[in-house]
């Protein structure tokens, strides 16, 4: 098997969660570009917002990490997170999964996750949307808000988080059975 699944996102939409766990289940290696970011913000010793800040300024910490995304992307047998993977990775993902969720309830998912008010949060993901938005225009002139890219897309706040992932984990191996049938029936025909 040899497979690239992205998972990508809004702020607070679960794209951590449900690409570790898809990584973890079908024993993928993961890459999360928020993982990375915050690695980058830590060194530098500000906090993400600050990062974010900078990076508006700099567009040399997205082109490298997304350089790094690409990078493991060819090796293969992967997960990429990130809000920009599933445009990033179009062309050679298998599978590009776009998970959402109601701005509230991202909000809520914040303040339960960083301990932050209504209002720290609110203000933190609309901050970090516009900020995403503008730069993956002005660096690649992708413009997020076309969904085309996406293979699947889901609302995380209809289910719990096992349906979810097991909903995403059928797609995927019901994907990957096609896929196997496919080869096995091309190597047939040329025997």
């Amino acid at each position: 098997m040899n497979i690239i699944i992205t998972v990508s996102g809004p702020p607070a939409s679960g794209k951590s969660t449900y690409a570790k766990i898809i990584s973890q289940e079908l024993g993928l290696r993961l890459f999360s570009t928020g993982t990375a970011f915050r690695e980058i913000a830590k060194k530098l010793n500000i906090n993400l917002e600050e990062f974010h800040a900078l990076a508006e300024k700099n567009y040399e910490y997205d082109i490298m990490v997304d350089k790094m995304a690409l990078e493991e992307a060819k090796k293969g047998n992967i997960v990429v997170e990130g809000h920009l993977a599933c445009w990033l990775l179009k062309d050679i993902a298998d599978i590009k999964i776009y998970v959402t969720a109601p701005l509230n309830e991202r909000i809520k998912r914040l303040m339960e996750r960083e301990g932050k008010s209504f209002e720290e949060a609110k203000k933190e993901i609309l901050a970090r949307e516009k900020s995403n938005k503008k730069r993956y225009m002005e660096i690649y002139g992708i413009n997020i808000d076309d969904l085309s890219p996406i293979d699947i897309m889901i609302n995380t706040a209809l289910f719990g988080i096992e349906d979810v992932a097991k909903i995403l984990i059928f797609i995927i191996k019901s994907y990957l059975s096609k896929k196997n049938a496919t080869i096995g029936n091309i190597r047939k025909g040329l025997c």
